[in-house]
């Protein structure tokens, strides 16, 4: 089994990082988390690069965190590993643009809302499952929240139900949903490598400063909170119950 979770490369301008797990979903195990830190910070300290595209390879591009570390507890280190990540990508002085053609769950949903500017096709699914193992969409909030209509973030994140790219455009999680993502990302890509990379590191604070604010005065709280969940034993029983395909037990009859 490769030990390389994350593609890189660079083509005119663009850094493409590809999350690349797909025998766990691109889950978020302390080893993508670092290779995907590492990948950005590359990115981020290349002269040549305009932008970042991030995308994945397989069904799905990212499925939160990776539930058969989490249920071997001790989630503090992983919740401040996935929180600096979102930090990363929100602060990063070069445009990130999500390109997604696959199933988005839980932690997944924060990396999307971190991106600038994102773009899903018609494979693209959606959700906030947290609620239906046990625990809260506490850190992603820091990313998600200042994006989406009030009403919408109420619905998903209590129902933690299933919705396509046009409803996650709809409610502002994602730019735009397309029917050919290859198109429609290369034409976004093409747009910022016609921009000047002063006027695009110079810009994007002025997008994302109100985000960094969240992180300043509450993403502590919240990582100890989503410690705190992931180590309870209702979450316990719900991560259980979702590895063995089965309803935990809390679940309502039907």
């Amino acid at each position: 089994m490769s030990d390389q979770l994350v593609q890189y490369s660079v083509s005119r301008g663009i850094a493409r990082i590809a999350l690349d797990s797909p025998r766990n979903r691109n889950a978020l195990s302390a080893a993508l988390v670092g290779q995907l830190t590492d990948a950005l910070a590359g990115a981020a300290a290349d002269g040549t690069v305009r932008a970042v595209e991030l995308t994945h390879t397989g069904g799905t591009f990212c499925a939160g965190a990776d539930l058969s570390e989490a249920s071997q507890g001790g989630m503090r280190d992983g919740a401040a590993g996935v929180l600096a990540l979102l930090r990363q990508i929100v602060a990063l002085p070069k445009p990130v643009v999500g390109s997604i053609d696959g199933h988005v769950r839980a932690g997944g949903l924060g990396i999307v809302g971190a991106c600038d500017i994102v773009l899903a096709g018609p494979k693209s699914t959606f959700a906030f499952s947290e609620v239906r193992l046990g625990l809260a969409p506490a850190m992603i909030s820091l990313t998600t929240l200042p994006r989406l209509d009030s009403r919408a973030a109420s619905r998903y994140y209590l129902t933690g139900e299933t919705f396509d790219a046009a409803a996650a455009a709809r409610i502002g999680l994602i730019t735009e949903a397309v029917t050919d993502i290859d198109a429609g990302t290369l034409a976004v890509l093409d747009l910022l490598r016609a921009c000047s990379p002063q006027g695009l590191r110079e810009t994007k604070p002025l997008l994302t400063s109100g985000m960094l604010d969240g992180f300043e005065a509450r993403a502590e709280a919240l990582a100890d909170l989503s410690a705190r969940l992931f180590g309870s034993q209702e979450a316990a029983e719900g991560m259980a119950a979702f590895l063995e395909k089965r309803k935990p037990s809390w679940a309502a009859a039907d």
